[in-house]
């Protein structure tokens, strides 16, 4: 799992972002000024990213290289370690896009017209 792909895919998505609001390192990607991924450039070995709070479970326990958000609320956010053999790269592809959905959705009724009216 490349950073280019996570990037590539992240900006693929309607309205996102990029940016480095904490520092130079933790690249951030946004929707409707809200976050939905982030990941260390330097590093590149893990993504964080936002998750439905009944399926985190089941996905931690169904996948040994994720883990509850670190430094982030463990109730609404995953970590993926990208550096391991078992990554399912498809999977962690569906898990930037339902991230990027649970954000876009969670957007004011006026911030989602506003991009659908653009």
């Amino acid at each position: 799992m490349t950073f280019d792909l996570i990037r590539t895919t992240a900006l693929s998505l309607p309205h996102v972002t990029e940016e480095f609001p904490f520092d130079q390192r933790t690249l951030v990607f946004k929707v409707g000024g809200k976050m939905f991924l982030l990941i260390d450039i330097n590093s590149q070995d893990a993504v964080t990213l936002k998750s439905k709070p009944d399926q985190i479970p089941e996905l931690l326990e169904s996948h040994d290289w994720m883990s509850r958000g670190f430094h982030m609320n463990k109730n609404h956010w995953i970590t993926l370690r990208l550096d391991t053999l078992q990554v399912d790269i498809t999977l962690v592809l569906e898990l930037i896009t339902e991230s990027y959905a649970i954000v876009y959705q969670g957007l004011t009724k006026k911030a989602r017209n506003a991009f659908e009216n653009r």
